[in-house]
């Protein structure tokens, strides 16, 4: 019986990439639902529809698609576009940017929902994890534009900076992932009788933890053999 090769048992990213992409949808469906159907949509005025829950709903809206989806899409970047690697660098930088845009405006809807209930702010490890993964984001976007971008970088800083760039990135990436994790287990809490709509919150938190791994798996394969 012939022996296959080693080489035949290889996996390249574009199976996983295309995985990734079919969770992405799934992801963003899922939040969707939750957020439209069962939650009301969202609102920055509640007090016009006596619902504040509307102005908080905005809150895992934003940043699932930012620090998730958006996030998860950059990483990949470099795996999905084709054309020259400044082209898919301005990509890559262009999404991130997108992603902390979202997570601004999210971050801004959980601030004004306490404020607005005049509720403390930063007391659950979601909160503390969420916050912190949001400065590094930041400092890492900014960091890196300055190594990767600004024409002032030397091509020895940027070589010795990559590796580091492309492994705080993964960890931060990671890192928004646990805060999602946490946030969608908060509003499972106080479901009693575990109704609907805890099947597609756990259903989205499922989505959202596949699709972190295969992001990960697809930035560390190589993109052909």
């Amino acid at each position: 019986m012939p022996v296959k090769s080693s080489a035949s048992f290889r996996l390249t990213a574009l199976p996983v990439v295309v995985v990734a992409q079919l969770l992405a949808a799934a992801v963003l469906t899922l939040t969707l639902v939750w957020v439209l159907h069962f939650r009301g949509g969202v609102s920055w005025s509640w007090r016009r529809s006596s619902t504040p829950q509307l102005v908080y709903t905005a809150h895992p809206l934003f940043m699932v698609i930012g620090l998730v989806i958006c996030t998860g899409e950059a990483i990949m970047a470099y795996r999905i576009m084709l054309g020259s690697r400044e082209v898919k660098k301005a990509v890559h930088l262009l999404l991130h940017l997108v992603a902390l845009a979202f997570a601004a405006v999210g971050l801004y809807a959980a601030f004004k929902f306490h404020h607005d209930l005049r509720a403390p702010d930063i007391r659950s490890l979601h909160a503390w994890l969420g916050i912190t993964t949001a400065a590094l984001y930041a400092f890492q976007w900014l960091v890196g534009f300055v190594y990767f971008v600004f024409p002032g970088a030397v091509m020895t800083m940027r070589a010795d900076y990559a590796p580091w760039h492309i492994l705080l990135g993964i960890v931060i990436f990671l890192m928004a992932i646990c805060t999602a994790e946490t946030g969608l287990a908060r509003f499972i809490l106080p479901f009693h009788g575990y109704p609907s709509e805890a099947f597609v919150v756990n259903f989205t938190g499922l989505a959202i933890l596949m699709f972190g791994v295969a992001v990960v798996v697809a930035a560390i394969l190589p993109s052909r053999y």
